[in-house]
């Protein structure tokens, strides 16, 4: 029977790295939500969900530019939206075990989806941490390309994210799924290996 491992969170909280290391160590196949945003915010503007469509007629000055609750709120709803194609995809691979990671992947989706508390985990960072490694990703400047106040538009990015980070803290409490914080104290092999054990593959 197919296993699947899902990580969630927040950008920038060391998801993709863990997934890829478990995926290497592990042998699982390792499914990235991100590579297919595209392709799912416009399978959800056909459908005609109301954001998917809403975004996709925004410009960069437009989306940065609003307030970063409204941001964040939307951004939940968002993936709402599209979680159906998400889901959809995952059930379409034929390899035994997955390991999965996405902001998609929210607390409240995931036991609507029945998802196992050893099956989940959700990786968040703190501020401090979060701005530190966004501000050393290149692609930065590519999304705030049309925007007129970079810096401002920087500034509501992280207040989103953190708020975002936060919405995803208080859904794990409810839930009862495990979260962990990135704050940079811990090495990430030391993440790699607190993530094997909460799902169980230290013991395959």
């Amino acid at each position: 029977m197919k296993k699947i491992y899902y990580i969630g969170g927040s950008p920038c909280s060391g998801k993709s790295t863990i997934a890829e290391i478990l995926s290497e160590k592990y042998h699982l196949y390792y499914f990235k939500v991100d590579d297919f945003l595209d392709k799912y915010m416009k399978a959800g503007a056909e459908k005609g969900c109301e954001l998917c469509r809403k975004l996709e007629m925004m410009s960069q000055e437009e989306i940065w530019m609003r307030d970063p609750v409204l941001q964040c709120r939307e951004e939940i709803l968002i993936y709402k939206e599209i979680f159906e194609f998400v889901w959809n995809d995952l059930e379409q691979i034929k390899e035994n075990d997955i390991i999965t990671e996405g902001a998609a992947y929210l607390p409240e989706l995931m036991k609507r989806c029945n998802v196992m508390k050893n099956r989940y985990l959700s990786m968040t960072p703190t501020a401090d941490f979060q701005i530190l490694h966004y501000k050393q990703r290149e692609w930065i400047s590519y999304f705030l390309e049309g925007c007129k106040d970079q810096e401002k538009a920087f500034s509501n990015w992280m207040d989103r994210d953190l708020l975002f980070a936060q919405e995803v803290r208080k859904q794990c409490e409810q839930e009862q799924y495990v979260s962990v914080i990135n704050d940079g104290s811990m090495k990430m092999e030391e993440y790699v290996s607190l993530a094997a054990r909460h799902f169980g593959l230290d013991n395959h």
